[in-house]
Parts: C-alpha cells; structure tokens; sequence
C-alpha cells in the first residue's frame, strides 16, 4: 500500500525537484534534514519558481508603455545591453546542457526584452527601424543555436554578460539620474529582477557548479539593486507631461 501511495507522489517529484536517490531518503527513509537533498529540493524549487515567475516579469513595463504610448526614462541602449545577456545566458545553458530550472527564466525574459526594444523604436517614430530589429535579432539567434557556432563563441558571448549588464544597467541609472525620475520604469519588473537575480546565484551555484554563471549573477544582482534603489528615491518624482505641439 505505501508504495501505492507513494507511486503519485513520485510521478510528480522525480526527476522535475528530486534525483530517485534523494526520493527515497526523505519520502522512504524519512530523513527529513538530510541537507544535501534538502538543498537539491530547494535549488529545484526556486528555479522553477522563477521560470514561472519570468513569464509575468516584464509584462508589467510592456503594459505601462502601451498604456502611456511613450517609452520615456527607458535607456534602449540598456535594453538592448540586457538583451545581449540574456541571449548570452541561454545560448551558453543549451549549448552546455544545463537543467531548465537553471536557466529557463532567460527565454521568456529575451521574448519580452525584444517586445520591449520594439516598442521604444515604435514610440520614437521608427516602427521600420524596429521591425529590422527583430528579423536580424532573429537570424542572429538561430546562427548561434546552430552547429556553426563554436562553443569557444558560445562562452565568450557568455563572459561578455558581466560587461553588458553593468554597462547597461549603468546606462538605465544614468539616464534615471539626469531626467531626475525613472519615468515609465515599472516598479514591478524592477523588483522582480532583482529578486530573481538574487535567488539565481543560489540555483547556479546548486545545479550548475559553473563560476561563470554565479559571477553574472552576482553583478547582475548589485545592478538591478541599483536600478531598485533609484525607484525608492524618485518614487514620488512624476515624469513632466509633454505638451503636443499644435
């Protein structure tokens, strides 16, 4: 009977947040603090818990520049900064095999930075501008996913993440700093990066043991905490309302 009873369980379990291993000594063995299946679980946990979240991440800053038709306070250089990283993150993770659970937030992230991008071409009166963009986007994605990119490519795109986040997210604070507000800059997007690059270094660490990966975290948080802070400083500062010209 138990075993009957644990056959749902186990379906649901392994291999999505447990090796069998691990299975069987806390749900079999009832050995509820071992630390390294413990730690197996929460790594599991979290990453598909941010793979989840990512999905709603940026919808909040698409939402906000649709509803006010303008893209302004947004760097598109920093947006575009961000794009190169998490394009590098999830060439390097297919490439090398990684675990979904460690990575999986960045192909949801892409498809909505790439909305993003867009739509600030858009709202700065270069719609054909951005439609380029996305069909060279495009092809340059598929050439990197080929065989015909050597993995030396693939790690080198993945080292120039820490570079392209700092510079970008500087780019974004800079911008914050000299309009003196963090215009159409979703409060919400920007808290949950910082969260999910935070809970990243964990995960990257657990599930992946590459310093690379962690090390991008790493920067990756100290920036969007910067960005974060900025928002609590100018909370109450409003962007000017421009006049349309008669």
């Amino acid at each position: 009977m138990a075993a009957e009873a644990d056959g749902p369980l186990k379906r649901v379990l392994v291999p999505l947040l447990l090796p069998e291993k691990c299975y069987d000594q806390i749900f079999v063995q009832w050995d509820l603090l071992h630390v390294p299946c413990l730690k197996i679980l929460l790594s599991k946990g979290l990453g598909l818990g941010i793979v989840a979240g990512s999905l709603l991440v940026k919808l909040p800053q698409v939402f906000k520049i649709l509803r006010a038709k303008s893209a302004e306070g947004l760097s598109l250089q920093s947006v575009m900064l961000e794009l190169v990283a998490l394009t590098g993150t999830m060439v390097y993770s297919i490439t090398n095999n990684f675990p979904f659970s460690s990575w999986g937030e960045a192909l949801f992230l892409m498809l909505q930075t790439v909305t993003i991008c867009f739509l600030v071409l858009h709202y700065r009166g270069q719609t054909a501008k951005g439609v380029t963009f996305l069909v060279c986007y495009a092809l340059v994605l598929l050439v990197l996913l080929s065989p015909l990119t050597p993995l030396s490519v693939v790690t080198l795109l993945q080292a120039s993440n820490v570079p392209a986040v700092v510079g970008g997210r500087l780019l974004q604070a800079a911008t914050n700093y000299r309009n003196g507000h963090t215009g159409q800059l979703s409060a919400v997007t920007v808290f949950l990066l910082f969260g999910g690059s935070l809970a990243r270094i964990f995960t990257s660490v657990q599930e992946t043991g590459d310093p690379l990966m962690a090390g991008t975290f790493v920067v990756s948080s100290l920036c969007n905490g910067l960005i974060a802070s900025q928002l609590i400083y100018y909370w109450n500062v409003k962007a000017p309302i421009k006049k349309k010209k008669q």
